[in-house]
């Protein structure tokens, strides 16, 4: 052992001569009685540095230069270690890395706390240690983690509403949860946008694209009223715990915080000055298109084609259908057609007075468009809290009557009329990715009248579950709707398919469902076909019993797994207040999806096939096997020759006639 230190020695005395630097001031340890029994760690070590690499060689020069620095004073610094580009491709001298043990920290706090209190240095290594806001751990929970009441104390929850006096109205459930969801929901969104609003001056500012920058702004605004830069806004929500939320729509607008339900209070108070009254300044508005414009370079070809289907389902129109003035180029657009991410046309056009007008226009003289929601929180305190900052808006004209009854309850919403057509998109090649495999996104949907408040709103629920779908590739296994009718009959059959789902879309007065699919550009005319057979097949047979069954119970678990969010409770207690004034409860909804039979699914399916025009999208960069929308309605019509004549399961007959039923929610 005695051979093989002095050989330790003589390298340390080689690589100093090498480096030109004392012996003191080498990285290798000086001889004594410890470094005989380290001997053999250290070949270790050598070893490993050469099967390792540089990221072991980093390790040691970190512990050398800690070795280094513990020598006395007098031995003056160390010189700084040397290190390869490899090791450091970005940076021009090695990063400092110091390490603590924990029993150091603690020695230095009892040695400061015994110390006497004129003994400033002690004083100040220990404040440097150890951080002013450190407390010691105890056992017992902090006071913000409320503990969960006996089960016997437990009640159902129960929705409650309250309207304020100006119109605004406050819903929420409590839930024995030591977190707390609240926000507000507002009536407006992206159909309330225009290209192009005349002003008293004689001077123009749009609007289109405000949605999409407001969802961008939220939070990230200085708020005057409180002398809060957007700086210290995200501080002091931060130090709240609190997790912010924003969400724009074409009908609504929402803004929430999920925090500690004894921090609710100041949590929300930030809310509502985010809400009425940010600063919005032009610079911010500024960094803002920025980021929309890193967004509008690499949008999804799923995004285009959502966009695509609801500006062909509801087209222009040869009168003019926007505001009515006849100021504007978009006066032919309808609300639901128009697009709801901001358009690279729009983009430069957006300001800072642009918001300013928006929220003029549509929240603050719209109290009835507003409804405060909440999950996790005492009623009364909510209630509170709306009045504090929501009882003082007022109407435009506070000596108009109350709006109608939803669906309109903002005066700046006109309906929309289905038209039906076909929107085709091809995409250029992907400059980065030439190689990445290049789809097809097809969609073919139809009119669901009158939205939300539709009598056959559950029945499509139902049967969007009921066709399922997806894509080829599922992590889950057969548990995630492997045996929908979509799966088992278009994704299984045709290995060629990389996706097909059902989908729908809502809105207050109008709506869409449909499937939409991808695949090889050369098979898109198959999958096309597929789609259309889809349609027919629903319309000609009656689903069976198991299908029918299975998508029931897939719904309701759905819904009631989803209901077990926090988020998601607030959330629709919010958007249903919104939309019918009341919120349905879960038991009831449940009944509501039991109730649907095999007979309201088909005469879904007949009313759209036979009554209104299809609306197809295209999205690709070859989409030239797709047909048009004229030959797909051919296709329709030819396939759909026996639909009075049902066949299935069911058996028996139906007429396809009008069915008079009210509606699910009256």
């Amino acid at each position: 052992t005695l051979k093989k230190t002095m050989m330790n020695a003589v390298a340390a005395v080689a690589v100093c001569a090498a480096r030109r630097r004392p012996l003191h001031q080498s990285h290798h340890a000086p001889i004594s009685f410890t470094s005989l029994t380290s001997a053999a760690h250290q070949r270790q070590q050598h070893r490993e540095r050469h099967d390792n690499g540089p990221a072991f060689q980093q390790v040691v020069r970190t512990r050398m230069d800690n070795a280094s620095s513990a020598a006395p004073a007098a031995a003056g610094a160390p010189a700084p270690p040397t290190f390869s580009s490899y090791d450091f491709p970005e940076r021009n001298e090695a990063p400092v890395i110091t390490r603590t043990r924990a029993i150091d920290v603690a020695s230095s706090r009892r040695a400061s706390d015994s110390s006497d209190n004129n003994n400033t240095s002690s004083s100040t290594v220990a404040s440097a240690i150890v951080p002013p806001h450190s407390k010691p751990i105890s056992s017992a929970p902090p006071p913000a983690i409320l503990s969960a009441p006996p089960s016997a104390r437990l009640s159902t929850p129960a929705t409650e509403i309250t309207t304020l006096p100006n119109g605004v109205r406050v819903g929420s459930m409590e839930t024995p949860s030591p977190v707390s969801a609240v926000g507000v929901l507002l009536d407006f969104g992206s159909r309330h946008e225009r290209l192009r609003n005349a002003l008293p001056d004689d001077s123009a500012v749009s609007t289109a694209g405000v949605n999409h920058l407001l969802e961008l702004l939220a939070f990230q605004s200085s708020l005057p009223s409180a002398s809060l830069s957007s700086t210290h806004l995200r501080s002091r929500l931060d130090n709240l715990g609190a997790a912010t939320f924003a969400n724009s729509s074409r009908e609504q607008m929402m803004y929430c915080v999920d925090v500690l339900r004894p921090n609710a209070v100041p949590a929300f108070d930030l809310l509502a000055e985010v809400v009425k009254c940010p600063e919005v300044a032009e610079e911010e508005v500024e960094e803002m298109k920025k980021v929309m414009e890193f967004q509008l370079m690499d949008v999804v070809p799923q995004i285009l084609l959502g966009e695509g289907l609801q500006m062909a389902a509801y087209g222009k129109l040869a009168e003019s259908n926007g505001d009515g003035d006849g100021d504007g180029d978009d006066d032919t657009l309808q609300q639901l057609g128009r697009p709801h991410f901001c358009t690279a046309e729009a983009l430069p056009l957006l300001s800072a007075r642009s918001v300013h007008f928006f929220k003029e226009q549509n929240l603050l003289h719209n109290p009835h468009g507003v409804v405060v929601s909440g999950s996790g929180i005492e009623h009364d305190a909510l209630v509170e809290l709306a009045m504090r900052h929501f009882g003082d808006m007022t109407a435009a004209n506070p000596n108009e009557p109350p709006p109608s009854p939803p669906p309109h309850d903002n005066p700046h919403t006109l309906p929309s009329t289905y038209t039906g057509g076909q929107y085709r998109l091809p995409t250029p090649l992907h400059s980065l990715y030439p190689d990445k495999p290049q789809y097809t996104h097809v969609a073919l949907a139809f009119e669901a009248p009158l939205g939300w408040h539709s009598p056959h709103l559950v029945p499509l629920c139902v049967l969007q579950t009921l066709l399922g779908g997806g894509s080829s590739f599922s992590a889950g296994g057969p548990g995630k709707g492997m045996y929908s009718k979509l799966y088992r009959e278009v994704l299984n059959r045709y290995s060629w398919v990389e996706s097909a789902e059902a989908f729908s879309s809502f809105h207050a007065e109008s709506g869409l469902w449909g499937i939409s699919g991808s695949c090889r550009p050369d098979k898109a005319g198959e999958l096309t076909k597929a789609m259309v057979r889809e349609f027919v097949e629903l319309s000609r047979y009656y689903v069976t019993e198991e299908e029918l069954q299975r998508a029931k119970n897939m719904l309701k678990c759905n819904v009631l797994t989803q209901l077990e969010s926090r988020l998601v409770l607030f959330e629709d207690i919010g958007r249903q207040i919104l939309t019918y004034g009341r919120r349905e409860d879960a038991e009831s909804m449940c009944g509501k999806i039991d109730a649907v039979t095999k007979e309201d699914i088909i005469e879904v399916v007949r009313m759209a096939i036979g009554t209104m025009r299809p609306t197809m999208g295209v999205v690709g960069v070859d989409i030239s096997k797709v047909p048009m929308i004229e030959d797909v309605e051919k296709m329709l019509s030819a396939e759909s020759m026996g639909t009075h004549s049902v066949g299935g399961s069911g058996g028996g007959g139906r007429g396809g006639g009008k069915v008079e039923k009210k509606s699910w929610f009256s």
